[in-house]
Order: C-alpha cells, then sequence, then structure tokens
C-alpha cells in the first residue's frame, strides 16, 4: 500500500519546487547585469553630483570649492579635527576624481579600480563628515560589491575582456 502525505506532511519535492520556482521568477527579474549596473550608476550619481558643482569651467575650479577645503572641512582623527593640508590641490583633485571615476564606473571601464577609488574616498569624507556614516555606508557597501563581483556583462571591461573574472561572476 502506497502512504500518501497528510496535507500536515509537506513532500519536500513540492516545497522546494514552490520555492525554487518563486526565487526562479525572481531572478529572472532582477538579472546579475542589472544589479550590477544599478550598483555602478547609484554610486557614481552622488559622486558626479558633488563634482560638477566645483567646477567653474573647463579645469577652473570654483573658489567655494578651494573656501570649503581650506576653511570648512576637516579631518576628525584621533587628537583632531585637523585641516587639510593643501587645501587648494585636494579640491582640485577630489573634483577631479569626482567627475573622472563616476564616469568610468558609468561606462564599466576600470570598474573595480574605480571603485575601489571611491571606496577611499567615501573613507576620506567619512573622517570629514562624521555624522554621515548612514550614508557613507551605503556608499561603502556598493565600492566592495562591484570590487567583489565586478562590473557585470554590461560594461566595456568584460565587453573588451578586460575584466576576466565579470565574465565568471555573471551569468
Amino acid at each position: 500500500m502506497k502512504h500518501e502525505p497528510t496535507p500536515t506532511q509537506s513532500s519536500p519535492a513540492g516545497l522546494s519546487g514552490t520555492f525554487g520556482r518563486a526565487y526562479a521568477g525572481i531572478a529572472h527579474l532582477a538579472p546579475p547585469s542589472l544589479a550590477q549596473f544599478a550598483l555602478r550608476l547609484a554610486l557614481a550619481v552622488p559622486f558626479w553630483r558633488s563634482g560638477i558643482n566645483k567646477w567653474d569651467g573647463f579645469l577652473q575650479l570654483n573658489d567655494v570649492a578651494i573656501l570649503l577645503f581650506s576653511t570648512e572641512f576637516r579631518l576628525h582623527l584621533p587628537g583632531g579635527p585637523y585641516p587639510y593640508p593643501f587645501p587648494a590641490t585636494v579640491a582640485f583633485a577630489s573634483g577631479m576624481a569626482e567627475i573622472v571615476l563616476p564616469v568610468l564606473l558609468v561606462l564599466g571601464l576600470a570598474s573595480r579600480a574605480a571603485a575601489l577609488a571611491l571606496l577611499a574616498m567615501t573613507l576620506v569624507i567619512q573622517l570629514t563628515v562624521p555624522d554621515g556614516w548612514p550614508v557613507h555606508v551605503t556608499w561603502a557597501a556598493m565600492a566592495l560589491a562591484i570590487m567583489a563581483w565586478g562590473p557585470g556583462r554590461w560594461s566595456i571591461d568584460q565587453f573588451a575582456g578586460i575584466d576576466r573574472l565579470a565574465c565568471r561572476h555573471s551569468p
């Protein structure tokens, strides 16, 4: 005599099959390449917006950017806060990085390196604005995800074969 499962006993294949189909449907809605592109775009936007406000023209840093690094921004390190060294140089480098690195991320070119550089910038920003940690931790998480899983298939890195790991981490 064949034993049929009672309503209180669920068949492992039935339950896992149902969840498996549900998860497959969700995965189909959010393929890894889409998620990786969204991460690149989401990380690029705040840095781009900050960078674009530092310039008056081509390689013409505005006075406000220099003023902020000279008088307002401080590094909150033990025994500090301390002023930024060479504020005009730091403002220029910051402004350049906030333009170039987001463009690289959106294009998916040198994505892991751009994410690493933005992670380093995020750490410095955290030292400058310690109360901003809820936003900074999300930037750090996005940068780490790009560094770990790469730019995805929708990137120049993958298309040109620059990031060989991108091919293995993106189905």
